[in-house]
């Protein structure tokens, strides 16, 4: 990739960032929850394009119209706006991501749930607030509470799975994978690790040009896995799914 096509992507990328942020500023607040579902995906999927991530999703029809809890794998910080473009929904996000530069303040303004990890009190907080939000909104999770390259599934950490069993909602895991078109292969290009910075990431994507993400909706019953278990046994459970799948 030379100088000038490296530049252009960058431009593209800045320039759909400050649309977005013209976008939450001001139209965001006259709109209805579909509205701003619908602003949200577009917005996505166009970020995708930029970084020319393709998206497949498989078995999306096991969910349902109502509010759930979605666990998930965790890669990178763009898995927040590949779920997005595939399904809005509203997200559980460590404390540091509020401090990203124009994306933390995204978040921030699209209802993102902010937790510190360090603090299991701060983490009844966050729990109580979810399961307010499930009643009426379905959020995500990403409980191994770091990101990996992929290869493997971290165990789940229980505490946010008790939102489920509060507002007696179901739980569907969603298992994530990226992988190289070209050959078919796992791809870390995309993995946000370490002390990895957001820039550093996003120029590894770019250079790649070469990624497809799978989304895989798991659930071994219609409606989601039903809040009957304890909050460790429903970790456990999803987190068992999620491993086999990828």
């Amino acid at each position: 990739m030379n100088k000038f096509t490296k530049l252009w992507y960058w431009f593209q990328i800045g320039a759909h960032v400050i649309g977005g942020a013209c976008i939450l500023s001001f139209i965001f607040p006259f709109l209805t929850r579909p509205r701003k579902d619908q602003k949200i995906q577009t917005w996505s999927k166009r970020l995708l394009k930029i970084f020319n991530i393709h998206l497949a999703v498989q078995d999306a029809h096991f969910l349902i119209d109502s509010s759930y809890l979605m666990t998930s794998n965790h890669i990178s910080w763009i898995d927040i706006y590949v779920i997005n473009a595939f399904n809005p929904i509203r997200f559980v996000a460590k404390s540091e991501v509020e401090g990203w530069p124009v994306f933390g303040w995204m978040a921030k303004q699209l209802g993102t749930v902010f937790i510190r990890r360090d603090s299991s009190r701060h983490a009844r907080q966050v729990v109580g607030q979810m399961a307010q939000v499930l009643k009426t909104e379905s959020i995500c999770i990403f409980p191994e509470g770091t990101s990996t390259t992929g290869e493997c599934v971290l165990p789940f950490r229980p505490n946010l799975f008790e939102a489920a069993i509060a507002s007696g909602g179901p739980v569907f895991p969603l298992a994530i994978q990226y992988i190289s078109r070209s050959t078919g292969d796992r791809s870390e290009a995309q993995a946000f690790v370490g002390d990895m910075g957001l820039l550093e990431s996003m120029a590894n994507i770019l250079s790649t040009r070469d990624l497809q993400v799978n989304l895989t909706v798991l659930s071994p019953y219609r409606h989601g896995i039903e809040p009957s278990l304890d909050r460790k046994q429903l970790a456990a459970h999803a987190q068992e799914l999620i491993a086999r799948a990828i």
